[in-house]
């Protein structure tokens, strides 16, 4: 076989002249459009029909200009920068998308000196099924964007926190005044009151509402994802790491808000980390040397006492007084009495569209008085929970006591069987009055308070410390030791129900 080129024929290389510029007069001909720049992307050459496409009646007017100045979009200047063809790719245009095939143009030397593009769309029809795919991709992908916005909207208002006891109509002024500065909230309050709801009201009623609103459950994730899940992690940054890397919650929370439930479950070393996020508005992902500014309003929300974990070395100071610049303390739900009713009334609303098909339920008398007499430790979620379940079972939409004794048991805070009150569900009573109305009619409960007076704690946060143990145990013993049915009993995240038990040391 003859390698040596000198050593050719002269009809050789005629040959090989001419089948290049019959090449060239083919892909010319057959092809949409042809397009030529120099080493600087600078417009030599374009066919008359690519010309007219773009808005120039005479060729002539093309030439010498920068190729993006008469292609919108064009990557010939990348092709003559690096040397390398880019052989298909699809150009957007105002009409319909083209396929493309760019080639570098080299002397001799292999410099490169210009780049040749060819618009390949109307005579290449096996190319239909690539197109449908792609507007099919294209139409999928604007879908999941809008639908993913939509799922990082707020999705509450402060009208969704029900109630106009003192008590509520207080959480959402303060609410609301929170919304109209760029401060973080720190929402305080005992699982099942309201504080995701107010987180959501916040940032919408906020100038960042049409922002991201992005939710990290602190207590859902294990303390050794969480690092990743808040900054985001480069490819390759970890043994099973995304290849793409992944993006983290404070990169998708950028210009919008950053709700942080369960801050106070908050492993020690991520706290610094936090820390200095909120101080210098920038973080790097994990594994990588990239900065990331980020300018995020972040709200927080706990269950915790956040000033006993500082005092016991379990949360830092700095943080706490970093995040404790807006203070919200959501209520218990025994100290809103007055909002049971119209809460009950508005679950029972939405419980029947759900459930029921579109069925109007309604409260008796005893059921509201009832209802009233609970304690409710689980709050606001508990009473959903209670009128889920006696909605699903019953067969009458009409609510009594009794349909709703079985699902109030005395173990979960007080709550007994139907009694007589002296004032009327709905009207505005103080939670001692309500316990002197009430009375002591469970033997339990009486030995309880006994007990209680006889060992009276020296703080308030040493007392709800004691009762929230003792709470947890009976739920605990009530379920047979199981943690599952217990959380789900008492409305409280499974993971957070763990930590409470290793923290009080509760024997399970």
């Amino acid at each position: 076989m003859m390698n040596d080129w000198a050593g050719l024929p002269a009809n050789y290389s005629d040959v090989l002249r001419r089948a290049m510029e019959s090449l060239f007069r083919t892909f010319e001909n057959f092809s949409e459009g042809t397009f030529i720049v120099d080493a600087d992307a600078r417009v030599v050459w374009i066919n008359k029909r690519y010309a007219a496409r773009f808005g120039f009646a005479d060729p002539q007017q093309a030439i010498g200009r920068d190729c993006e100045a008469v292609i919108p979009n064009s990557l010939m200047r990348e092709v003559v920068k690096t040397g390398k063809p880019i052989l298909l790719d699809i150009l957007e245009t105002d009409r319909e998308p083209l396929v493309v095939t760019r080639l570098p143009l080299k002397d001799e030397s292999g410099a490169t000196v210009g780049a040749v593009g060819f618009a390949l769309f109307d005579e290449l029809k096996a190319l239909t099924p690539l197109f449908s795919h792609y507007s099919r991709l294209q139409q999928e992908l604007i879908a999941t964007r809008q639908s993913l916005a939509q799922a990082r909207r707020a999705k509450y208002t402060f009208a969704s926190f029900v109630g106009t006891s003192a008590a509520s109509l207080e959480v959402k002024r303060q609410g609301r005044r929170a919304a109209q500065v760029d401060s973080p909230v720190l929402l305080l309050g005992e699982t099942g009151t309201g504080k995701e709801l107010l987180a959501h009201a916040i940032h919408g009623a906020s100038g960042r509402a049409n922002q991201p609103l992005v939710t990290v459950n602190v207590a859902a994730i294990p303390d050794t994802l969480l690092e990743v899940e808040f900054f985001g992690a480069a490819p390759g940054a970890y043994t099973g790491a995304d290849r793409k890397g992944r993006v983290g919650k404070f990169e998708l929370a950028n210009h919008g808000t950053l709700f942080l439930d369960e801050v106070g479950d908050m492993p020690l070393p991520l706290q610094g980390k936090l820390l200095r996020v909120l101080q210098d508005n920038e973080f790097e992902p994990l594994g990588s040397n990239r900065i990331v500014r980020a300018d995020v309003r972040i709200i927080a929300a706990t269950s915790a006492d956040l000033p006993a974990l500082v005092a016991a070395g379990r949360f830092r100071a700095d943080l706490f007084y970093r995040l404790n610049v807006l203070t919200i303390q959501a209520p218990p739900l025994r100290e809103r009495l007055a909002d049971i009713e119209s809460l009950a009334y508005a679950m029972l609303e939405d419980l029947s569209t759900r459930v029921h098909g579109g069925a109007h339920f309604e409260l008796q008398e005893d059921a509201l008085r009832l209802l009233c007499s609970h304690a409710w430790p689980g709050n606001v979620r508990e009473l959903r929970n209670t009128l889920e379940r006696a909605v699903m079972l019953s067969d009458s939409e009409r609510i009594d006591a009794d349909a709703l004794a079985p699902f109030i048991s005395p173990l979960q805070g007080g709550g007994r069987s139907a009694v007589t009150m002296p004032f009327a569900p709905g009207s505005a009573v103080s939670p001692a009055a309500a316990a002197n109305a009430l009375g002591s009619t469970d033997a339990r409960f009486e030995a309880a308070q006994r007990g209680a007076e006889a060992s009276a704690p020296s703080s308030w946060a040493e007392a709800m410390a004691g009762f929230e143990k003792r709470f947890l145990s009976e739920a605990l013993r009530a379920n047979g030791g199981r943690v599952i049915e217990a959380a789900a009993q008492i409305g409280m995240g499974r993971a957070t129900l763990y930590k409470k038990i290793a923290a009080y040391g509760i024997e399970v």
